[in-house]
């Protein structure tokens, strides 16, 4: 397994020191870091840097989506197990 040294800024904002982390990667993932990185002109911690800031930035695009539909819920009185109902049969009618 390759491992991938991976730099990274704690705090974007203040730009702190960079940490060096260790990651090991599968061998064909580590040939696909390697290939993309080469293709986009970049560096392997780059490519890395960019691929968790996008993973970050959808957890949380997701959490706030979540959070939303939520609260919405709560404000309508529409219970989980309501939704889980309508979807289930929703999905029986695309089914038949």
């Amino acid at each position: 397994m390759l491992q991938v040294p991976v730099r990274h800024c704690v705090n974007m904002t203040h730009m702190a020191a960079p940490r060096t982390v260790t990651i090991s990667l599968p061998p064909a993932l580590a040939r696909q870091v390697d290939r993309v990185a080469r293709a986009e002109g970049r560096s392997r911690s780059e490519l890395l840097r960019e691929a968790f800031r996008q993973y970050v930035g959808r957890l949380e695009r997701w959490e706030r989506i979540f959070a939303a539909s939520s609260e919405a819920g709560r404000r309508s009185g529409v219970k989980e197990a309501d939704v889980a109902r309508v979807v289930k049969e929703h999905r029986r009618s695309k089914t038949r």
